[in-house]
């Protein structure tokens, strides 16, 4: 049976592509959206509970619709889930990322204007027009110009990436600067690197995978695999993961670590991932 969490098929709709392997009540080629809050829960059913999160301007393909809940599936890494209505908004270019933590969006391009809201890491947004030390965006409010970049230039390193997050609230299929779970962090320290990253730890140990010889020498940017949880390496002693022992984003000893973890959760893997476009 096809994975449900990759299956873009709400019940009764499904995208076109699957056509040749399932009898669907309905078929749709689906509608190009972009994700219109700053974070927005994907759920598994209409009003269930979270599976991930998405951030503005995350791009999406919107394949049903009922009770106020929108069917979609994400572009970037193929998962399907149900979105509020509300946090959809119209398909749009985007020109840049937050490249910080988490920014604020100002009503004004003045430092001193009431906030409108905040953005975190990763954010996706189309960029109108700039004034002084502040660029405007289509969603309406204005950035500094210091917390984006063009969504081209891909950040060097995913490690660097996630140590910002360091502190960070942990939280189940959290995705953002907010709170984020394991697999979240790997996943957006990644995409900011320009690397497809699945969602969650077993799709990403399958996609990175196959796992190095036991022994390998760990290097800066490996990921550590148990059942249910994954881990940056962040050098030869050190690991750097988003986890419940500390209900945080932080730093723990290597070898600490897995003594700890090996007796609630079986060691996968030790694997390397590579840039995959």
């Amino acid at each position: 049976m096809s994975d449900p969490r990759l299956t873009p098929f709400s019940g009764r709709v499904a995208l076109d592509v699957l056509r040749p392997v399932m009898d669907a009540p309905q078929f749709t080629s689906g509608t190009p959206m972009r994700v219109g809050a700053a974070v927005a829960d994907l759920l598994r059913h209409p009003d269930g509970p979270r599976d991930r999160q998405v951030l503005r301007g995350a791009a999406l393909t919107l394949i049903d619709q009922r009770d106020g809940y929108s069917f979609v599936q994400l572009q970037a890494d193929g998962y399907c889930g149900w979105l509020r209505d509300t946090a959809m908004a119209a398909d749009h270019a985007v020109t840049h990322r937050v490249c910080v933590r988490a920014t604020h969006l100002y009503s004004r391009p003045d430092l001193k204007s009431p906030e409108l809201g905040w953005l975190s890491l990763n954010t996706q947004l189309l960029v109108t027009e700039g004034e002084g030390q502040f660029l405007r965006a289509q969603c309406g409010g204005w950035v500094p110009v210091q917390h984006v970049v063009l969504v081209d230039r891909p950040a060097p390193d995913p490690v660097a990436v996630a140590e910002m997050l360091l502190g960070t609230p942990y939280l189940w299929g959290g995705n953002s600067s907010h709170g984020i779970d394991c697999s979240g962090l790997v996943q957006l320290a990644l995409q900011a690197c320009n690397m497809r990253c699945p969602a969650d730890s077993d799709l990403q140990a399958q996609a990175f995978g196959p796992a190095l010889p036991a022994g390998t020498a760990p290097r800066r940017g490996d990921l550590l695999f148990w059942r249910g949880h994954v881990a940056f390496i962040r050098d030869a002693d050190t690991i750097l993961h988003a986890n419940a022992h500390t209900m945080s984003v932080a730093l723990e000893g290597l070898r600490a670590a897995m003594t700890r973890i090996a007796a609630e959760a079986a060691f996968i893997a030790h694997i390397r991932p590579t840039p995959a476009g």
